[in-house]
């Protein structure tokens, strides 16, 4: 076993280890007529970084918003933090103050500026004095190196600049859990690898993280393991090693190869 490859597994064994942090037991969810997600079972422990790759439809950001209720599930079981997902509105409330959520689109408010957009939710949710939570923000903006963007307004920041802001946003709610619903998706090019520079800073931290998301450099780097899933199924998981040098399935296969390759 090579180096890299004994690190990868001690690591990955590691928060194998920890108590589970996201429990997912025969989850079934439909759209309608549309079954989209197909008896799937995940067990993420704490501090436990996984990314979800597909292709488009395979039902992974379903998956995740069922985490935190923004999908309902109809069937199985999802726990978060040792509470169960129901229609308990307290307990919703208290999984949504651990789990913080970034999306493709930012979903910033316009006309708040980004000091006020990173305030919002500890002064009203956590109940947190307005000075400790401006000092959070400005905690959380310089590590996504944004502090100078504090009195902009979102239409003024660059599309990679608003996704910083969206991550150091949820950060300031203090979540024990990140998700990430292919953040980099609506973005330019150029603009990719600073966002992804900023969730690999957040991994390093040790933050349990799952991020829906084709990029295969980012899952090589950051992931302890890796999802595929196709038609709303789990096909495959495993650590990036296994994933992409031995995948066992033609599904991932096939979809490696579109990906890497672009054919």
């Amino acid at each position: 076993m090579s180096e890299t490859m004994t690190a990868e597994y001690v690591a990955s064994a590691a928060r194998t280890d920890a108590p589970p942090a996201i429990t997912l037991d025969k989850v079934n969810k439909w759209f309608g007529a549309l079954h989209v997600l197909r008896d799937v079972s995940l067990q993420v422990a704490q501090g436990e970084r996984v990314v979800v790759c597909g292709p488009s439809g395979s039902g992974k950001s379903t998956m995740i918003r069922c985490i935190n209720r923004l999908e309902t599930h109809q069937e199985g079981r999802i726990i978060v933090d040792n509470v169960e997902l129901s229609d308990d509105v307290r307990a919703l409330d208290a999984i949504r103050r651990e789990v913080g959520m970034v999306f493709q689109s930012f979903n910033l408010f316009p006309h708040l500026t980004i000091l006020e957009n990173c305030t919002l939710a500890p002064i009203w949710v956590r109940r947190m004095p307005k000075a400790e939570a401006e000092d959070l923000a400005m905690h959380y903006l310089e590590g996504v190196k944004s502090p100078e963007q504090a009195k902009k307004y979102p239409g003024q920041l660059s599309g990679g600049q608003q996704q910083r802001v969206a991550i150091a946003r949820a950060l300031c709610m203090k979540p024990r859990i990140m998700l990430f619903d292919e953040p980099t998706s609506a973005l330019d090019p150029e603009m990719i690898k600073e966002v992804l520079d900023t969730m690999i800073g957040l991994a390093a931290d040790g933050m349990t993280m799952i991020c829906v998301t084709h990029e295969m450099g980012f899952a090589r780097t950051v992931a302890d393991r890796v999802v595929f899933m196709d038609r709303g199924e789990i096909v495959e998981l495993g650590t990036p090693t296994e994933m992409f040098e031995r995948p066992k399935t033609d599904r991932l296969q096939m979809f490696l190869s579109q990906i890497l390759r672009g054919h």
